[in-house]
């Protein structure tokens, strides 16, 4: 029995990390032939084992559930959003009042595009994803953990090295070629 616990770990282990290649690093290290026979040998290793189930495990991304009934959650930090600016004098306001913060006049920037998506805020604990939840108001938002988990790109157990208790926030976005193609397939589904 120990046997078959240690082989359907380290199943859950390969599966996870060529997943991360594949859509976190975009550099698949196997075929989709070899992940799916993977994938069918820990689904039926699980199926025969139930005592070993794990909603973590790779098995349990596939086809998640997608709901639109949220609970709210109060977020354990607030949540802020940028301002927007529309003027040259919006930006040195917004310069002085950060060289009064830092009490310094030696700032420098990094500058990136911004995109527009879904504010998430992720808490992992013992390095795994335990909630996910949407800025909502800053002070509170919606429980999305279950439509999360299946974004393939998001880990739902992180490698290694890490803290035993943090949070990420960051967009959920959708590029125009993933719209369009959910666009086609809801459409071809009478959707």
């Amino acid at each position: 029995m120990q046997r078959i616990e240690e082989k359907i770990k380290q199943l859950r282990k390969e599966l996870r990390e060529h997943n991360y290649n594949y859509y976190v690093l975009d550099n698949a290290t196997i075929s989709d032939y070899e992940f799916d026979l993977k994938l069918k040998e820990l689904e039926k290793l699980e199926t025969e084992n139930p005592k070993f189930f794990d909603s973590n495990s790779p098995t349990q991304r596939v086809g998640g559930e997608i709901t639109k009934n949220f609970n709210t959650v109060v977020h354990q930090n607030r949540m802020y959003s940028l301002d927007n600016s529309y003027s040259k004098e919006d930006l040195f306001d917004w310069e002085k009042r950060i060289k009064k913060i830092l009490e310094t006049e030696n700032v420098s920037y990094t500058c990136e595009l911004k995109y527009d998506g879904a504010s998430i805020n992720l808490t992992y604990k013992n390095g795994v994803l335990v909630s996910a939840v949407t800025r909502g108001d800053g002070f509170e938002g919606d429980d999305v953990t279950g439509n999360i988990k299946t974004i393939k790109s998001i880990p739902l157990v992180l490698k290694e090295n890490f803290v035993d208790d943090f949070e990420i926030r960051g967009e959920i976005i959708l590029p125009l070629d993933g719209f369009n193609k959910m666009n086609e397939e809801r459409i071809e589904a009478g959707e």
